[in-house]
């Protein structure tokens, strides 16, 4: 029975759990201190977006980790698309857009969380790929076998 579970996603999601905290807490601390000079729409778009990563991340995480370690296909999916999706759109949003007042300590911990989103979305795609084309494989071969089983004679 082959492993077909990604050793190098599996590191990222690992420092990815530890980088997030550090990187929500230095997030929040320069929203704090740039708070009172941002226009109101910026006000409202950041703290939406605040939310909306932490909530995100939470249920990205858990997820890789269940369909990459258990080999569930569906798990590992729904882990691909919210990162593709909303998650690193979002932290390009935060990384590029100058509107937001970018401090060099926030543009640095973006830039490090981007790299993270992307090598799993590179990674988690090569896995799914793996374990897609391993579970049709198997599933060709039950069915063969199911076929190839001697049918009781009739009567």
């Amino acid at each position: 029975c082959e492993i077909l579970s990604s050793l190098p996603l599996q590191m990222s999601l690992y420092f990815n759990v530890y980088f997030f905290p550090c990187w929500w807490l230095i997030t929040v601390a320069i929203l704090y201190l740039k708070y009172p000079d941002l226009s109101d729409y910026y006000k409202f778009i950041l703290v939406t977006i605040m939310i909306l990563v932490s909530l995100t991340e939470l249920i990205r995480l858990y997820l890789g980790y269940v369909g990459n370690l258990l080999e569930k296909v569906p798990e590992l999916a729904g882990f691909w698309l919210l990162t593709l999706l909303p998650q690193l759109p979002i932290i390009l949003f935060l990384l590029f857009n100058e509107g937001l007042k970018i401090h060099s300590l926030e543009r640095a911990v973006h830039i490090i969380f981007a790299a993270f989103l992307s090598f799993q979305v590179v990674a988690a795609f090569f896995t799914l790929k793996r374990m897609v084309n391993a579970l049709a494989t198997r599933f060709r071969l039950t069915e063969f076998h199911r076929l190839e089983e001697p049918r009781p004679a009739p009567g």
